[in-house]
């Protein structure tokens, strides 16, 4: 069993706000960050384009819940990251950390749940999953480095499982995010730093004849700050969208386009550093690495009253990793290798419109959604320096499903109103297995309900109250198990869905001129948290828990130069059964979260800055509470400087250079000489030293 905690990936944020106006969004969604304002004659009149930071953005009367919230593009530019999938901490109370190489999904934490690589969170980028289910390195896998952040719009965020059109992986929330359909200016940007990192990106776009093409491309390189190997990355993202009325509607076209490699320096026990053996930025084993792919093509449409959108998606996973190094083979190691090929199809359709009842104003959504993976290979394997020993199991899976959802809400009073939505979904699979006896079907139905009410007490002050259940899907091979693929004793099948339900009250205060500020309590029940672990080949049921919490989103804004955010996040998570005989704790859950940052840069062109502080509280590693990882706190710092068509930006993550760790885990590991059983150590993934980084943007 591994006990775990985490620690925060240092980040550095450089500033560029536009001024405050009154605007009109050049976007079918009314959450975008990019406007413009028109000119009474706009005939060859070039349009003054607008940045708005999306927490500025009034959201009294358009959301059903506190927790909802908008980042827009400029929040993004902000916030430049140490890694890609760090943009998911844009979420309030969100952990973002990485315990391998850089090149695969992060780890994610949210409203004390382990979130693993995405079970439990809902991801999608323009209505395309990102989310992978029966995958090879776990359940509801979400790998965002396919993403190039400069052409990202806006992410909605939703927490908690309030909302009917989000279905699976919806028990803690849910992020869609939106890409751009223009760009202010065309850019070309490099970024150089220590460790051999460079990055070098371009992003335009052309109107053509008919419509508008916007493309972007990237490519990074990067050693990483590692002794025993280089992690040498290389990394390529290319984006193409076609943007065009269609009808009386908007139609876009996109392909994405992402290939990676990279050195995995992995996690390592405390007893190797201070026996010598390596040092903090060492490796054990210097021969894991990992390779990933993703292509899309997705298309989406949409008026005033409809939405449809499909999709097409191949990926690729290849991953090496050693965590235990000679505890379960002394003679050859406990090196493996999980893969994982799969091609998806999908889409979804829906439709707005507004009617009464009993004479008062209500707004309808009714939807559907489809997804089917067809998952040509699915493996673990033994491996000794990359190379296959045996396979512990390979299988291909058939796995569908589809929903529908609808959801009305009653405007009963000028202040008061109330919605109930509700969804079902069906799950079928089919496996495949090397091991005939976990060969089989299975299927399964939910049906879901949300309901809430808000009231307005005033222009500026909203207050709700919600309630829904939720769920995620668990991991194919899971429902058709009766065979351990490593031990060969009879197992346990899981259910195809693990269901989920809370309950939120919430207040939310804007001020056009001065703040937007968040509240709200909750309360979260899992009736169970079994998931298919992809390092192992086998599942591991966890117990059902409950978890309450308080969150504060706060945003300040002085006047057009200085922002101020305050982000807080209270949580309690605990075993509700089995407490006695196995611990009352949930492993790895983080009692509290608090980031704040000063930003300074309102005007287009000059000195642009921000200073930013994180704090994580003290963690328990195993659920007695015996053994726990210390709080740990994170300064980081941007600087840089905006002429007409050029800026210089510095970026210096982990300005103090703490010593600090992405993440903690507890648990057996053997090196050479040691006893057959092992032993249980702290282990560890150091965050990177205080690294700076240089970036030269030039804007046409």
């Amino acid at each position: 069993m591994k006990y775990f905690s985490l620690k925060p990936l240092p980040l550095a944020l450089v500033i560029v706000t536009g001024a405050t106006h009154s605007i009109a969004a050049d976007s079918a969604s009314s959450n975008t960050s990019v406007a413009t304002i028109a000119p009474a004659d706009t005939k060859n009149t070039r349009l003054e384009t607008v940045v708005v930071l999306g927490h500025q953005l009034n959201q009294i009367g358009k959301k059903l819940s506190a927790a909802e919230g908008t980042v827009g593009s400029a929040d993004i530019e902000n916030r430049p990251v140490l890694r890609t999938g760090e943009i998911l901490e844009f979420v309030p109370g969100m952990i973002v950390t990485q315990h391998s190489g850089s090149g695969k999904a992060n780890q994610y934490f949210l409203r004390g749940f382990n979130l693993d690589h995405g079970t439990d969170f809902n991801s999608s980028i323009d209505g395309m999953p990102i989310n992978m289910r029966t995958h090879g390195h776990g359940q509801g896998y979400t790998d965002l480095n396919f993403i190039i952040p400069e052409l990202i719009g806006s992410i909605d965020y939703r927490k908690g499982a309030y909302y009917a059109e989000v279905g699976d992986f919806s028990g803690a929330g849910a992020a869609a995010f939106k890409l751009k359909n223009r760009l202010d200016e065309n850019l070309l940007a490099f970024t150089g730093g220590e460790n051999n990192y460079g990055r070098l990106l371009g992003a335009g776009d052309v109107e053509l004849t008919q419509g508008r093409l916007l493309l972007g491309a990237e490519r990074q390189i990067s050693d990483g700050p590692w002794t025993s190997l280089n992690e040498d990355v290389d990394k390529t993202a290319v984006n193409a969208r076609y943007i065009n009325p269609l009808t009386d509607g908007n139609f876009t076209l996109t392909f994405m386009g992402y290939d990676n490699s990279w050195n995995s320096p992995d996690q390592i026990p405390a007893r190797a550093v201070e026996q010598g053996i390596i040092d903090e930025y060492g490796s054990l084993n210097t021969t894991n690495n990992g390779e990933s792919s993703r292509y899309s093509l997705s298309s989406q449409w949409n008026n005033q009253l409809w939405k449809a959108n499909a999709y097409a998606i191949h990926s690729d996973l290849q991953l090496i990793a050693d965590f235990t190094y000679f505890l379960d083979d002394p003679v050859n190691g406990d090196q493996y290798k999980q893969e994982d090929e799969r091609n998806i199809y999908g889409g979804a359709l829906s439709r707005h419109w507004d009617s009464e009842w009993l004479g008062k104003p209500v707004a309808n959504l009714i939807g559907s959604e489809f997804r089917y993976d067809d998952i040509g290979k699915v493996g673990l394997y033994k491996t000794k320096t990359r190379e296959t020993i045996s396979t512990v199991r390979e299988d291909s899976v058939d796995e569908a499903s589809g929903g529908i959802f609808a959801q009305s809400t009653i405007s009963v009073t000028d202040k008061f109103s109330a919605h109930i939505g509700g969804r079902y979904d069906y799950f079928t699979v089919d496996v495949n297995s090397n091991i005939n006896e976990n060969s089989g079907d299975a299927s399964q139905g939910k049906f879901s309900v949300k309901a809430g009410t808000t009231y307005l007490f005033s222009d500026q002050l909203e207050g709700f109250i919600n309630a829904g259940q939720g769920f995620h899907s668990n991991d194919a091979r899971g429902a058709t198990l009766t065979v351990d693929p490593v031990s060969l004793e009879p197992a346990d099948a899981v259910e195809l869905i693990v269901p989920s339900k809370g309950a939120e009250i919430g207040v939310r205060v804007f001020d056009q001129q001065r703040f937007n500020i968040s509240t709200s309590l909750w309360y979260l029940e899992s009736e169970s948290e079994l998931i298919f672990i992809g390092d192992a080949g086998h599942n591991e049921a966890s117990r059902a828990s409950k978890r309450t919490g308080a969150e504060i989103a706060s945003y300040f804004w002085f006047d057009s130069s200085w922002n101020l955010d305050v982000e807080l996040a209270w949580t309690r998570a605990r075993f509700s059964e089995n407490i006695r005989e196995e611990g009352k704790y949930v492993d790895g859950s983080v009692p509290f979260v608090a980031s704040t940052g000063i930003s300074y840069g309102g005007n287009r062109n000059g000195l642009q800055g921000s200073l930013r502080y994180r704090y994580f509280g003290a963690r328990v590693l195993e659920s007695f509470d015996r053994i726990k990882a210390d709080s740990t706190s994170t300064v980081n710092l941007g600087l840089g400087y905006r002429w007409e068509k050029t800026t210089i930006e510095l970026e210096i993550h982990n300005l103090l250079d703490s010593d600090e760790h992405d993440i903690d885990y507890y648990y057996a590991s053997r090196l050479p000489g040691e006893p057959e059983e092992g032993v249980e150590d702290l282990h560890y993934h150091p965050a990177e030293p205080r690294t700076l980084r240089a970036k030269v943007e030039y804007h046409f």
